[in-house]
């Protein structure tokens, strides 16, 4: 299989009409219970309340950077951090929107280097960031840098290698989750690596926190999923707008008749510095 080209990792080139797609979608999934949930569980644990300064790196439209920031009982400031201006002024619309800019803002910025000062802020988070990093481990340092002695650092993305939708045809199934993985991610295993790079950077880890997120029969949260594709999935190059066309109308005709299988495995991990 050639290599891809992730749009995720490439949000700073893309055209406006694509990052509206990219936009909606990080919307809905962001507000679905099947997100939402495990991301107040991560930030509950994290005791994300009673930190003062939240650092939110590859923040996309700030959902992370928003639910900090509009808990009642969170009295600190958050900053979100994205490599693509047009995110970047989505997030403070939607910011603004829901009366939040006050204590969260946006700016364009680089996780891999980040122009902020050492130990300035007591949590950093990377929400759904890590599957699309160019190096992985630079970032993890850079979220190590930032960190104050006695903060939080929290990772949630998901193990796209367990990405799977289930067609007719078990053989054309796997070809087609391949090629949709190899279309939408850079680092489908990084979870699996997650142990080791963590311990490498300098963390210590506090909680591993898995989420599975399983539709049988009828597609909610992975239908909007699967109509992004439709208009994503092209940009790496794997596959044409004619296959990826085909393979959503396979897959939302099964949701319609009743018979989708969509799942993947998320998880969290919860750090501190050592």
């Amino acid at each position: 299989m050639p290599a891809a080209l992730d749009p995720f990792r490439i949000t700073d080139k893309l055209d406006e009409d694509t990052l509206d797609v990219m936009i909606g979608r990080l919307e809905v999934r962001g507000h679905h219970p099947y997100f939402a949930k495990p991301l107040s569980d991560y930030l509950d644990r994290m005791e994300i309340d009673r930190r003062s300064a939240v650092l939110d790196l590859g923040c996309g439209t700030g959902i992370a950077a928003r639910a900090i920031a509009a808990r009642p009982g969170f009295e600190g400031t958050v900053l979100g951090i994205d490599r693509s201006d047009y995110l970047v002024q989505a997030a403070r619309r939607f910011a603004d929107s829901e009366k939040l800019s006050g204590r969260v803002r946006f700016e364009c910025g680089d996780s891999h280097a980040l122009g902020l000062g050492a130990a300035s802020f007591d949590a950093v988070i990377a929400h759904t960031l890590f599957s699309h990093l160019d190096d992985p481990a630079k970032v993890l340092a850079e979220m190590r840098r930032v960190l104050r002695p006695d903060g939080v650092a929290a990772i949630f993305d998901g193990d796209f290698a367990s990405l799977t939708f289930e067609l007719a045809d078990a053989e054309r199934s796997r070809r087609m989750d391949d090629a949709i993985i190899a279309s939408l991610v850079t680092n489908p295993r990084i979870l699996r690596q997650m142990p080791r790079l963590l311990k490498d950077a300098g963390f210590a880890v506090d909680a591993v926190m898995p989420a599975i997120v399983t539709e049988v029969g009828t597609a909610d949260y992975w239908k909007s999923a699967v109509e992004s594709f439709a208009k994503l999935a092209p940009k790496a190059g794997i596959l044409s707008e004619a296959e990826t066309t085909a393979w959503v109308g396979e897959v939302l005709d099964a949701s319609a008749q009743g018979v989708f299988f969509g799942s993947s495995v998320y998880y969290a991990y919860v750090a501190h510095a050592v």
